[in-house]
């Protein structure tokens, strides 16, 4: 990592950048494909599977009979693990449903919101090396609560054209039985304008590589919706000389062996625990068997001793971490503080893999700076508000003159008469 002692104030904002990769050289090929599959449909995506994942597919849906097989597959210890997760997932994503409270805002005049789930839903959850069948639990559950009536999942097939069982098991879990083998852009593409297996759904949600990155930055632009900006990982660990230093390693390297583009950040008041965090990274790194990746995940990354909390924390904010870990002795305090971050670590005890798998908080959240403004996922993002209101007779006349004299002021004539017609009708009767 580079260490960094003091900085001035007015280097921060150089600090904060994490690295541009320009993916715009992809948008040709991914509009191409994009093409193929709204030409070809499924047709399409059987080639795609076979020139990119190396597969022949007989079908392109898991079958029942493939759903029904996984759970044998699955180790008991893995099982009674997902349906921990899944129980903490639920019981925390449920408290977020709202309770309809109508508000008078004048006599006579009503109004209230409501939430409507998104009837259809599509999760893109990858394979290969790390089939992330958490992301399905952090995704899924949700999905099902707010009651979203379709529910697609596409996840890429493996050489002999199977889903990693974990996956199937999970799905079948939490009750998504429409599992479409497909990987990338291709797959963004059948759920944002339908096969003839593939439904076309109103949101994506979803990780992925660069492909799928930019793939649903393109359709967001053509009127679906997606979850989040994606991008690389990212961790910062504000640490004092409470911290233990191989917790704080420990930490910083669970977000560098994401991949080599994550970003781990450390900030501490103290010169001491620095050099003995470095001294644990080293020793950890060794045994990890994605050493590679996080190697070259902290070689991008930095380390930055400050004068004191309060620096850490302004630093903090101007950097909005994905994941923010207060491994500091006054935690509670600080995290009054917190106004940029996608998901807050309070203590020594609460590693942010905890989150990622387990705890109950959604671990699909904003990176690359994009806390400033957006939240992770919750169950919000299954469902839209719709707001609703009724007038009575009582109410037009109580709001009536309001409106009219509003109306007036903006020139707009017909917004006025449609309040004044029905004045009238109401002096009338």
């Amino acid at each position: 990592m580079r260490k960094m002692k003091y900085p001035a104030r007015e280097a921060w904002p150089g600090l904060v950048q994490r690295p541009v990769k320009d993916l715009a050289e992809l948008e040709p090929e991914i509009r191409q494909t994009f093409q193929l599959v709204q030409e070809q449909g499924d047709q399409a995506l059987l080639q795609l599977a076979e020139k990119f994942d190396g597969v022949k597919l007989n079908s392109l849906l898991a079958s029942a009979e493939e759903i029904a097989a996984a759970e044998a597959e699955v180790s008991l210890e893995l099982k009674e693990a997902i349906l921990q997760a899944y129980s903490n997932i639920q019981l925390f994503h449920a408290q977020q449903e709202e309770t309809l409270r109508p508000v008078e805002t004048m006599p006579g005049v009503r109004c209230w919101r409501r939430s409507v789930a998104i009837e259809k839903v599509g999760l893109y959850i990858p394979g290969g090396t790390a089939p992330l069948f958490s992301t399905l639990l952090m995704l899924g559950v949700p999905a099902r609560i707010a009651g979203c009536r379709e529910v697609v999942l596409c996840t890429p097939p493996s050489k002999t054209g199977s889903v990693h069982p974990a996956i199937l098991y999970t799905a079948s879990l939490l009750g998504i039985n429409k599992i479409v083998k497909a990987g990338g852009a291709q797959a963004v593409a059948a759920m944002a304008f339908g096969t003839e297996s593939v439904p076309a759904v109103s949101k994506i949600f979803g990780p992925g590589n660069q492909y799928v990155t930019v793939a649903k930055q393109l359709v967001s632009k053509a009127g679906v919706a997606i979850d989040l900006p994606a991008g690389p990982s990212e961790v910062l660990v504000m640490a004092d000389d409470a911290a233990h230093p191989a917790f704080v390693a420990a930490d910083l390297l669970s977000q560098a062996e994401h991949g080599a583009d994550s970003q781990v950040v450390l900030l501490t008041t103290s010169e001491a625990l620095l050099d003995k965090v470095s001294e644990e990274l080293q020793k950890q790194l060794a045994a990890l068997p994605r050493e590679a990746f996080a190697s070259q995940a902290l070689t991008n990354s930095m380390a930055i001793v400050l004068q004191n909390d309060q620096e850490m924390l302004a630093f903090s904010n101007l950097y909005a971490p994905e994941h923010l870990i207060l491994a500091v002795e006054n935690y509670e305090t600080l995290a009054d503080g917190v106004v940029n971050a996608g998901s807050v670590f309070l203590g020594n005890f609460t590693p942010e893999s905890a989150g990622d798998y387990a705890s109950g908080t959604n671990h699909t959240l904003p990176t690359n700076g994009y806390a400033r403004a957006y939240s992770g996922v919750s169950l919000d993002s299954f469902v839209k508000k719709i707001t609703f209101q009724h007038i009575s007779p009582e109410g037009i006349k109580s709001i009536g003159k309001t409106v009219e004299v509003m109306a007036e002021a903006e020139g707009l004539q017909a917004h006025k008469n449609a309040v004044s017609i029905r004045l009238k009708e109401v002096e009338n009767v």
